[in-house]
């Protein structure tokens, strides 16, 4: 990454079901790790759920989507007011790489790499089954990614989630190949 090829903040997809979206993060490293891995602090951005540290490990998350922005936005039908997903932790290289199970969709690995005093966190989001969840799934990391670059900068939300998670879902109809 240079100067001259600014980070776009929207996913791509880098196979054909596998989603790769990338943010620049204020470091350092140890903080951005914590906020993926500790249950107070990624609530605030994704989901609540309480990691033991070894691969192999069960656990759950447990999304609140609605306790992410004040207000929320209008929830779209079939979007229940909690969710929760099994999930067991697949790699483990800290402070750098997390690699988990992601219900029936496949798998997500969580890659962090210092650049000066910024983290780039990358998320690829591997076998994605069909457009319908790609268009989601593409909405719904992009959104929760933006509420983390929040949360990691001190700063309140810009937009109520369900607003911000919408627009960007219709975004993505129109970027992603169909």
């Amino acid at each position: 990454m240079t100067d001259l090829a600014p980070l776009d903040t929207y996913g791509v997809l880098t196979e054909p079901a596998t989603l790769t979206i990338q943010r620049l993060l204020p470091g350092p490293i140890e903080r951005i790790w914590s906020y993926l891995t500790q249950s107070d602090l990624r609530r605030r951005w994704l989901a609540a759920g309480e990691m033991e540290m070894s691969v192999g490990a069960p656990f759950e998350f447990v999304w609140r989507n609605d306790e992410l922005s004040d207000p929320p936005g209008q929830r779209p039908p079939g979007f229940p007011e909690e969710h929760r997903m099994q999930a067991r932790i697949t790699e483990l290289d800290p402070p750098r790489k997390l690699a988990i199970t992601w219900g029936t969709t496949g798998g997500v690995s969580f890659e962090l790499e210092p650049q000066g005093n910024e983290v780039l966190l990358t998320i690829i989001h591997r076998r994605v089954p069909d457009r319908s969840v790609l268009l989601n799934v593409s909405a719904g990391w992009h959104m929760h990614l933006d509420l983390l670059a929040a949360a990691v900068k001190g700063e309140k939300p810009t937009r109520p989630f369900w607003e911000g998670w919408s627009r960007l879902k219709a975004e993505y109809d129109r970027r992603l190949p169909a």
